[in-house]
């Protein structure tokens, strides 16, 4: 929208704001309102710009490990009432990130001296009736207190559904 408004600041001279905003199919208020609220964009520019250069300070002085919640929590710490998310996006828009310090659980184990598993069916999922080949897996769910394993087995006629 903002390049609509920009397009009819720029032009408006030569053919007139309602001729513009009639053939752009928009509000000639909705054109003026863009122009009053010009002072407060550039005012709200001048602060995130202020709080972006503090933030890459924050995240800089801590070794460019601290996320958004870190840097908001240290900004409210030295009295900056800010929401998380305007740090989020200014985070973004900067391209600062937290370093994730915990790894990834991992599952399985890989035998690398271990032969592979038969292939049974030889890629060829397609059964002739019902119950004739199976596949299962298993898949992992992170609650609080574990790691728990869902074993699950699906047997269904594959020719069926084409």
């Amino acid at each position: 929208m903002t390049l609509r408004w920009g397009f009819i600041s720029g032009n408006r001279a030569d053919f007139g704001v309602q001729r513009i905003c009639r053939v752009l199919q928009v509000s000639r208020s909705g054109f003026y309102r863009w122009i009053a609220g010009a002072k407060a964009r550039e005012v709200r520019q001048a602060a995130d710009d202020a709080l972006a250069a503090g933030i890459r300070e924050i995240h800089t002085g801590h070794k460019g490990t601290y996320g958004v919640r870190r840097v908001h929590a240290e900004l409210r710490g030295f009295g900056h009432t800010v929401n998380r998310k305007r740090v989020e996006r200014l985070m973004r828009r900067h391209g600062l990130e937290g370093l994730h310090l915990r790894r990834r659980k991992r599952t399985t184990v890989l035998d690398r001296f271990a032969p592979p598993a038969p292939d049974l069916v030889q890629r060829d999922f397609s059964a002739r009736r019902l119950d004739e080949k199976w596949c299962g897996d298993i898949t992992y769910v992170v609650r609080r207190e574990a790691l728990c394993r869902i074993p699950y087995a699906v047997g269904r006629n594959l020719e069926e559904r084409s």
